[in-house]
């Protein structure tokens, strides 16, 4: 999508200059009066008029994203060290050395940290030269779905174990299944907010950015026939030579 980098704001100053060159426009009387249909006064106050509107939606459907990300992110901040404390719990049970060793690999996962520390440059260029393996194993497996995915596998893991059987009532593990079911919803909500964010975008840089229909390209027309009328010189041009319009890199 060709807004993703470029910031909000961007889009609504695009709107506010095409409104200020309009008005300019207008001013101009009979005297501005294009043959392309896209450039006549008419047809950029239906633009503007949409650019607005688009850009109004875009707004309105933020918010329920932003609390939505807010609310994952704060539920899912107790859960390494909760995974830790699982984990302790699980070695003095009568788990098997493997076993535990399996649930640490998952804890580590979860975490996002490494059984080993990761290795230097300096220590890559001489495996290198010893002709062994030189890549440092990635230990990011920390997008939410990653992570749902490993404390479900944790979760499963711990509830094999018969001997598992922890006195606090937030270790229990179905008190970690309820856990994983609310960052399940959590993260479901993310995903469903964001839907209807990302076509009110699609549907906004259409409008603004569309090749030779979209707001910009209208104004960079527009601006362009002012200055074959009055002149590069003029005072008309003059008003409207400064307002800038951008597009999404």
């Amino acid at each position: 999508m060709i807004m993703a980098t470029f910031i909000e704001t961007g889009h609504a100053k695009n709107v506010a200059n095409f409104e200020q060159l309009t008005s300019f426009i207008a001013g101009y009387g009979a005297t501005y009066n294009p043959s392309k249909a896209s450039i006549k006064l008419a047809a950029m106050q239906t633009q503007l008029t949409n650019a607005k509107n688009v850009v109004s939606v875009v707004n309105s459907s933020l918010p329920a994203n932003k609390h939505a990300i807010n609310a994952r992110e704060e539920a899912f901040i107790p859960l390494s060290k909760l995974t830790t404390r699982v984990l302790n719990a699980l070695k003095v049970s009568d788990a098997s050395e493997q076993l535990i060793n399996d649930a640490k690999t998952l804890v580590r996962k979860l975490q996002g940290t490494r059984a080993k520390e990761k290795k230097t440059d300096e220590e890559l260029q001489t495996l290198a030269a010893d002709g062994k393996e030189t890549k440092n194993i990635s230990a990011s497996q920390m997008g939410y779905d990653n992570r749902l995915d490993n404390f479900d596998k944790f979760i499963k893991l711990i509830a094999s174990v018969p001997s598992y059987k922890p006195n606090e009532a937030d270790l229990k593990t179905t008190a970690l299944t309820a856990l994983y079911n609310d960052l399940k919803i959590k993260n479901l909500a993310v995903i469903t907010a964001a839907i209807p964010l990302s076509n009110a975008r699609i549907t906004r840089d259409d409008v603004l950015y569309k090749e030779n229909i979209g707001l910009v390209d209208i104004a960079l027309d527009s601006k362009l026939y002012v200055k074959s009328v009055f002149g590069t010189s003029s005072p008309q041009y003059k008003q409207i030579s400064g307002l800038k319009f951008t597009r999404p890199r």
